[in-house]
């Protein structure tokens, strides 16, 4: 099996399709790297698949598609339990690449689950696969492919004006500010809560707070950024505060709740948030 891969569509330059992601399934056992191959295979997000028996062989494949010119591999998936070196071990080692790809782990073993994440991993998949559960561990790929993480990422430069610029399967739109209510941290990402969707984009929500302090948006939690115009409830509830937006409730830190109640007070429209 090694060296055999496929392509489900190909560019003018023999890459795969624009959008499709470009994945290297690795496990040094062949059933388990088949059926791999077979689930990838079947879903339309993936493009291009390429297959290795070892960590050694995946390096190899890697280091090969970049001398070659070809596109850069988007997503590892990762059997963990393999001779020589283990896919933990690998994980890190291409942790270190300038434009490391995404990893998801496969493995049959449950007590690796922890030190997975901490190498930053998207997803933990357990053998035997379910086909659904390995479904969403691809949707989930995909969507940060086409956020700008993994080695498509390019530098982000933060939105300064009325707009957000989101990719959505490979199309460029703009979001209007005044369409968020509130913004979620994910690490050094964000994710915006329209009504319509959420969507994620590669700013940290420290810059937001920063660039969108003069639309509004308010820091009540280190990991929410909200509208004050969208909260329609502050609830006192002993010692805890919360806001509600929309039909979400969102916590407040105790060291941003006296600033959130009075930015509330003085807020002078004819819909003032409710305080109970």
């Amino acid at each position: 099996m090694s060296g055999t891969g496929r392509t489900r569509q190909t560019d003018a330059q023999g890459g795969c399709g624009e959008g499709l992601l470009r994945v290297l399934a690795v496990d040094d056992e062949e059933p388990a790297l088949s059926e791999l191959l077979y689930l990838l295979d079947q879903d339309p997000r993936v493009g291009s698949v390429l297959p290795a028996l070892e960590a050694t062989e995946a390096l190899r494949t890697l280091s090969r598609a970049v001398e070659g010119g070809a596109d850069a591999v988007d997503v590892v998936f990762l059997d963990i339990n393999m001779p020589g070196l283990n896919g933990l071990e690998l994980a890190r080692l291409l942790g270190g690449f300038a434009a490391p790809p995404l990893i998801v782990f496969v493995t049959a073993h449950e007590d690796f689950a922890v030190r997975a994440f901490d190498l930053k991993a998207v997803d933990y998949l357990l053998k035997p696969l379910r086909k659904e559960r390995f479904a969403e561990a691809v949707r989930r790929v995909a969507e940060l492919t086409h956020a700008g993480q993994g080695p498509r990422a390019q530098p982000a430069a933060p939105p300064t004006g009325g707009q957000v610029p989101v990719e959505l399967g490979g199309v460029t739109r703009f979001v209007p500010v005044a369409d968020i209510a509130y913004a979620e941290a994910h690490g050094d990402y964000a994710r915006l809560h329209t009504r319509r969707g959420s969507h994620l984009v590669r700013v940290p929500l420290s810059t937001l707070e920063e660039q969108w302090r003069t639309h509004g948006f308010v820091r009540i939690h280190r990991s929410h950024l909200v509208a004050l115009a969208r909260i329609e409830e502050l609830r006192l509830d002993g010692g805890n505060v919360t806001v509600r937006v929309g039909d979400r409730v969102l916590p407040v830190s105790r060291r941003n709740a006296r600033e959130l109640r009075d930015l509330l007070a003085r807020r002078a429209t004819g819909t003032a948030a409710r305080v109970r």
